[in-house]
């Protein structure tokens, strides 16, 4: 039959399910993205029936977790697949929709086949519901099918499932702390939700710190690493899980630290891509990646923003702020159209005697949720800064350290099972900041 390979087996295609029974498509819940897996540098070419199939398709191919792919896209299904590579080499993955006759549709694949070279994994978009169709399908040596209509969750994920490797530990997750304007506090905000990550869900987190000249993570955590981010970089042929954990520097139990040098005997212009390697690699053995990012603009950084998991942007409530926030937003919807909108932290807000936008109407000119409030309290930032600690370490039991707790939930990808203590905090931290102002 089919030459094409396939890494489904019947025991995983529900085979002994009852005869009768549909195959239902995945489920596409509106955070149903957040866990994909990025998608390697493969090609990947498409022949559709119909304009919603193809569209799907040129959207997928503009998410972030498919930048690596190469992606085309044809009409005329399965005969146009079959004219196309009866004089061309087959790519690495083919997509085809196919119509809601089951006999024309087998007969058309069995034509592919003799065209796929080895190696070649084939997706079907069709129309019939019914697992049999499925199981013969999958006999045949169809790498998966979908029912139509697909949706870019259902498609970027079923390519994720061929191309991953179902032995290897789930990649790690990375968030990105993003300060609008240079000194409104990111790096503290970073720094301390990465300590609330590690205390709080006693799982690994490791802080990367790529302000390279002016870096603070060593300072707040007390450290002063011989090596760290300029290493991994200027190395990209030697970093693997075991050099990464030798420059790691450990913090906590499960807190390390990947520091930034804070030295200025060089420059450090990179190119775009220059951070992927190490992103990849703390990713194969860290479950929880904190990205400190510099307030700077340039290919790596807009790289390492889009290409995140989560994105945290901190800001403080004026003028400048706003307009900076409004057009780091902007963009993180255009390029990352299918991910969650970016969470804001509004920090130092309510300094004495200083105009302020009102953390709510900041949120609403943005189109973002309610912000993560920070209050204005220079006495206890400035003696942990001045300590090397965090806040839960200065004072465990202070609001501010809840504050901290509640972001590293919202950030973590986990449910939120405190909804009721955050509306009560948020409550407590309004009146006192009407009774201060």
């Amino acid at each position: 039959m089919m030459s094409m390979s396939t890494e489904l087996k019947l025991s995983d295609t529900g085979a002994d399910l009852d005869p009768h029974t549909v195959y239902e498509p995945q489920s596409t819940a509106p955070n149903a993205g957040i866990d994909m897996r990025p998608i390697p540098r493969i090609s990947v070419q498409g022949f559709c029936l119909s304009d919603n199939t193809s569209r799907t398709i040129e959207i997928a191919a503009e998410d972030r977790r498919m930048a690596k792919a190469h992606v085309k896209v044809h009409m005329g299904g399965i005969p146009a697949a079959i004219e196309f590579y009866a004089q061309a080499p087959t790519p690495n993955l083919i997509i085809v929709e196919a119509g809601n006759e089951r006999s024309a549709l087998v007969a058309d694949l069995e034509r592919l086949a003799e065209y796929c070279d080895a190696g070649t994994k084939v997706i079907v978009i069709g129309g019939i519901n019914d697992v049999s169709l499925y199981r013969d399908l999958i006999h045949q040596g169809v790498s998966e099918y979908l029912v139509a209509p697909i949706d870019v969750y259902q498609l970027i994920g079923s390519i994720g499932e061929l191309y991953g490797d179902p032995d290897t530990e789930p990649l790690g997750r990375t968030i990105a702390f993003f300060g609008v304007k240079g000194g409104c506090g990111s790096s503290t905000v970073a720094h301390n939700s990465a300590w609330a990550l590690a205390r709080n869900f006693e799982n690994e987190v490791s802080v990367a710190d790529f302000d390279l000249p002016f870096g603070t993570a060593g300072l707040d955590f007390n450290q002063d690493p011989l090596q760290g981010v300029l290493e991994a970089v200027s190395s990209p042929e030697r970093l693997d899980e075991t050099f990464l954990d030798r420059i790691l520097s450990k913090c906590s139990e499960h807190l390390s630290l990947l520091a930034s040098p804070a030295s200025l005997e060089r420059t450090y212009d990179y190119g775009e891509s220059a951070f992927d390697g190490l992103i990849d690699t703390m990713r194969s053995c860290t479950p929880t990646i904190v990205l400190d990012v510099p307030h700077v603009w340039n290919g790596w950084t807009k790289n390492v923003l889009v290409s995140a998991d989560e994105v945290v942007i901190v800001a403080e409530p004026d003028l400048a702020n706003l307009r900076n926030a409004k057009n780091v937003v902007d963009t993180l919807k255009q390029l990352r159209p299918n991910d969650r909108l970016p969470q804001l932290v509004m920090n130092r807000v309510n300094v004495p005697k200083r105009p302020e936008i009102k953390p709510d109407e900041f949120a609403s000119a943005l189109g973002l949720p309610a912000p993560l409030i920070i209050p204005f309290d220079p006495q206890l930032f400035g003696t942990a800064a001045n300590n090397g600690q965090m806040i839960a370490e200065l004072d465990a039991k202070h609001s501010v350290s809840a504050l901290f707790s509640e972001l590293a939930q919202q950030v973590s990808g986990r449910s939120d099972t405190n909804k009721s203590k955050r509306t009560g905090l948020n409550s407590l931290l309004s009146k006192l900041i009407g009774k201060t102002a």
